[in-house]
């Protein structure tokens, strides 16, 4: 008795289904996780035919199943099911995996049906078909973007090397019609230049003021193209990287008095270029043809942003750690909000109105300077004046 209330207990409790049929199919017993798994009370199960739990075609075919287990089974067979459908009570259909045993009980063959429910790794497996198909979905989505994105780098890496090719072409164009244009145009302006001082020498004292003044703007006009030629062959120079600074030593107190006698001949109506230096040693060690450079562009620019009747402060200074250059003026200014362009090339304060220029010189210095290892600063506010200045770690050879 102890014995049949423990293997009761073990049927009532256990995870599986567990069903028993006669050997017509007719159900006997059913534990409670059966009665769960196709929905139906014991007593609406007991003394009916198996083939209940079972949806179509199975149902109609049980007999002929049960007849051909009858010819081919051996006893024992627990362990090898296979995957069958069970139908509930309410008409749904489920997959579990079914073993049969056979058991020769009280002189009759006694069936007993394990059953395992299937539903939930069903599912599982479903939905790893599912996302395994969502994900070479995903696969074959990235893949064609990515064949697309392949294809548009291509067809961009061939368009920008067209342009690059047609850009090289235009640079070879550019440099070749700067190079070309800087000495065609430097020899008719050398005469057009050398033609007026002649015609003021040839009409002597008794020169007419007209012709004074006509050829008096000749020689500015020259003066300022020829300004605006160097300007471009200096650019295209440094794009090409042909600047390459040739360090000396020199006095710069002499080579500033010489740039200074120079410029003041360019200076407006009673415009004054003050030069002083100060401290103890006059000599520097730097490039002087592109100090000279940066020098006269920055003092240019003081005479023409400048009135008449102003004066230009030019101002060096050497200590045994920096040498420093400073052009300051007292003309119109840099508003504050183009200041941060000042470098740029080709750019142009907005308060130049016609004074002339092109917006080349002040990218021109900087690049000097740095190509001799120094630096520019500068300070302006408008109507009253600009400073810039130049310094240079002191050098010595």
């Amino acid at each position: 008795m102890e014995n049949s209330a423990l293997l009761k207990a073990i049927v009532d409790h256990a995870i599986d289904g567990i069903i028993t049929i006669s050997d017509k199919g007719i159900i006997e017993t059913i534990n409670p996780s059966a009665c769960r798994l196709f929905g139906y009370p014991e007593n609406e199960v007991i003394g009916h035919n198996i083939s209940m739990l079972m949806p179509t075609p199975d149902r109609e075919q049980h007999d002929e199943y049960l007849n051909h287990y009858h010819r081919t089974a051996k006893k024992n067979i627990i362990g090898k099911g296979r995957e069958v459908t069970g139908l509930t009570k309410y008409g749904a259909a489920f997959p579990f995996r079914l073993a049969i045993s056979e058991v020769q009980f009280s002189g009759r063959k006694i069936y007993t049906g394990f059953i395992h429910d299937l539903s939930r790794e069903k599912r599982a497996e479903e939905q790893l078909r599912e996302y395994a198909l969502h994900l070479e979905e995903q696969v074959e989505e990235r893949t064609r973007l990515l064949t697309e994105t392949v294809l548009a780098l291509e067809n961009a890496k061939e368009k920008v090397s067209r342009s690059l090719e047609k850009e090289v072409e235009l640079g070879q164009l550019k440099s070749r019609f700067v190079s070309m244009a800087s000495h065609e145009f430097r020899t008719p302006l050398s005469a057009i230049q050398l033609s007026s001082i002649l015609i003021e020498k040839y009409s002597g004292e008794c020169i007419s003021p007209n012709i004074e003044r006509h050829t008096a703007k000749i020689k500015h006009l020259v003066t300022h193209l020829t300004g605006i030629l160097n300007d471009f062959l200096s650019l295209e120079r440094l794009e090409a990287g042909e600047f390459k600074p040739v360090f000396s030593n020199f006095d710069l107190v002499k080579f500033s008095e010489e740039v200074t006698e120079d410029m003041q001949l360019m200076a407006k109506q009673n415009q004054q270029i003050i030069y002083r230096h100060t401290g103890t040693s006059a000599f520097v060690h730097l490039d002087p043809s592109l100090l000279k450079n940066a020098i006269i562009n920055l003092i240019s620019n003081a005479i023409k942003y400048s009135g008449e009747d102003t004066f230009i402060e030019f101002n060096t200074e050497v200590t045994p750690s920096l040498v420093t250059i400073t052009i300051k003026d007292d003309g119109i200014g840099i508003p504050i909000d183009d200041q941060r362009h000042l470098f740029e090339a080709f750019f142009r304060a907005h308060n130049t109105g016609n004074i002339a220029g092109t917006g080349l010189g002040l990218n021109i210095v900087r690049r000097y300077v740095e190509l001799i290892g120094g630096q520019v600063r500068f300070s302006s506010e408008v109507n009253q004046g600009t400073s810039f200045t130049l310094s240079f770690p002191t050098r010595h050879e």
